[in-house]
């Protein structure tokens, strides 16, 4: 998969309401059926979850949620995302490619299933982490990732000469990987209270989608390519707010590693396809809309680290866990997570509107404020400095870890 690295990235862009209606004229059926099937496939796999006691049962620890609670949310997620896939392979207002899309279609088969697995008979993290590079492996053998390098040398040296294929590889095939299993790690540690994934993530896919729309109405790349960011976003869009108002407190379904992973995935290969315009501010800007998962998975290692736990070890202190600590309830919690992921995607999509300098400035800014509100609020503190837990409470789903 080929990088056209742009002769320059100082111009500065935004959209038109002509080409946003034109946009989302070819592109509403993806939106649709993806959001319908996620709507009609949850209960259904709900009825399946009980009738085959397929359920998440509490304990005194990780799953305080009252009474077990159905899995296979992530099969319905899964099911409306793979449908607004197929609508735009079928639709011919909206070209994409179709071998391209095949692979992340089996890719996101593979980890739904591997998640799946590991819902229903526990996975050793090690072989997770395992199964989560071979994923990685198979993306990036179809172009996804490979070239990405190319990405950082015209940010820091400008435009060079090609790197040798064998050394491209080299330097490419450790970012991707990293961003991949960054990504669905992520979203899955994410996943530790009633519509908190789900929502986080339907919010992210609307930056993800302005950012797709802008990039492809203003950049000079093929359709297709342009067209797939759209279609990745409108999937996961459809596939998780489809599936939110069966997961929200109190839940009836767990959305589960199948469906956290997946939107991870589904987000990683987002940021693989803004780094095809061969630009960083791009990039720059799909990371600051994944900004809160990015957060508390980093946030959650370092605490771990700081306590001399291993890094792969479940625990309940979290930054949601550590404000219901404090005492929110479960609702307010997941409200205030909403507010700071527009927040993350309102200043990721500030890219459209301004320079790189300023953005990497900008964004300079928003990662030192967090780091300053972490640390003021002592979200990395030695458990032994940590506020004393409130009673467990109702409305928590199972962090799986």
């Amino acid at each position: 998969m080929t990088i056209p690295i742009m002769p320059t990235d100082s111009f500065i862009l935004g959209l038109t309401w002509a080409g946003v209606a034109e946009t989302l004229e070819r592109v509403w059926p993806v939106a649709s059926v993806s959001l319908g099937v996620s709507l009609i496939a949850t209960p259904l796999c709900r009825r399946i979850a009980i009738a085959r006691n397929i359920v998440d049962r509490p304990d005194s620890f990780l799953k305080p949620h009252e009474r077990p609670i159905p899995y296979l949310g992530g099969v319905a997620v899964f099911a409306g995302w793979i449908a607004g896939i197929l609508v735009a392979v079928m639709w011919a207002e909206l070209p994409v490619r179709p071998q391209a899309m095949a692979a992340v279609a089996v890719a996101g088969l593979a980890i739904m299933l591997v998640g799946l697995f590991d819902d229903l008979r526990v996975m050793r993290p090690t072989v997770k982490l395992c199964c989560n590079i071979a994923v990685a492996g198979w993306l990036i053998y179809f172009g996804f990732g490979d070239r990405i390098i190319q990405v950082a040398t015209h940010f820091i040296i400008g435009p060079t000469q090609h790197l040798e294929r064998w050394l491209e590889l080299l330097y490419s095939v450790p970012i991707t990987v990293f961003i991949i299993v960054g990504a669905c790690n992520a979203t899955n540690l994410i996943d530790g209270l009633d519509g908190l994934c789900a929502g986080v993530l339907g919010i992210i896919s609307l930056g993800f989608l302005i950012l797709a729309v802008n990039l492809g109405e203003y950049a000079n790349l093929p359709p297709d390519i342009a067209n797939e960011r759209i279609v990745l976003a409108l999937a996961m869009l459809g596939g998780a707010f489809g599936f939110l108002p069966f997961n929200r407190n109190p839940a009836k379904i767990f959305l589960g590693d199948a469906g956290s992973m997946l939107l991870g995935l589904n987000a990683a290969i987002l940021i693989l396809l803004f780094a095809e315009a061969g630009l960083v501010r791009w990039v720059l800007g799909s990371l600051m809309v994944f900004g809160l998962p990015l957060a508390d998975m980093l946030l959650t290692l370092a605490r771990r680290w700081r306590n001399g736990r291993p890094l792969m070890q479940g625990d309940r202190s979290h930054f949601y866990d550590q404000l219901r600590d404090r005492g929110f309830s479960v609702r307010r919690v997941v409200a205030i997570s909403y507010l700071l992921t527009f927040g993350f995607v309102l200043v990721g999509c500030s890219v459209i509107f301004i320079r790189t300098r300023l953005a990497v400035l900008v964004y300079t800014i928003v990662v030192l404020v967090v780091i300053a509100a972490i640390w003021k609020f002592k979200m990395v503190s030695l458990e032994r400095d940590r506020p004393p837990a409130s009673a467990a409470a109702p409305g928590k789903d199972a962090p799986h870890e």
